[in-house]
């Protein structure tokens, strides 16, 4: 213990092995999180990294969130509204929770536009000319930007599609 009085609990003890072997974890993974904000470690008198326990929740939630596809950059935004000095309560996960559920929402919304048109495709960038349902004649798309452009625009994709449909008579016909 050190001479100021904070209590022994708080000291930072975790030697970064322990920490990757509790949190199951790489030890560069603990540095690349630590690099970008997300865990801070201290340095004891030899300069070896140190973790207080509280890191290990917080590994939990950086590891929970990666698992329902949450961003790191959105992580340490969530992370960030927390104090360094507090271990993260069973409160503070529901209001992170409630943060990104919203944001999965949207991710969930998103992917779903893109299973129901990717049986045609997905959004011109097309390999088909002659079947994409969002046919794209004399490339107009590009005026609309790079890449997949359709499928972050749904309302736009439909009405690419109905106009292909139409024209091409494929709705509800076979070919």
């Amino acid at each position: 213990m050190t001479t100021n009085s904070k209590p022994e609990r708080d000291e930072p003890r975790l030697s970064v092995g322990q920490v990757a072997k509790r949190a199951d974890v790489a030890v560069s993974a603990l540095h690349f999180y630590e690099n970008k904000g997300l865990i801070r470690s201290w340095r004891n008198a030899g300069n070896q990294r140190r973790y207080k326990k509280d890191v290990l929740r917080r590994i939990a939630i950086i590891k929970a969130g990666q698992k329902m596809g949450i961003t790191l950059a959105e992580i340490k935004e969530t992370l960030m509204a927390l104090p360094h000095s507090d271990t993260p309560s069973k409160q503070d996960w529901a209001n992170m929770s409630r943060q990104w559920q919203a944001k999965l929402d949207e991710k969930i919304t998103y992917m779903q536009r893109v299973r129901d048109m990717v049986d045609g495709c997905i959004g011109c960038g097309c390999l088909s000319m002659s079947r994409c349902p969002m046919y794209n004649p004399e490339d107009v798309m590009a005026k609309a930007g790079t890449g997949a452009v359709l499928i972050d625009s749904p309302e736009q994709a439909k009405v690419a599609k109905s106009c292909y449909d139409k024209k091409n008579h494929i709705k509800g016909t076979s070919e």
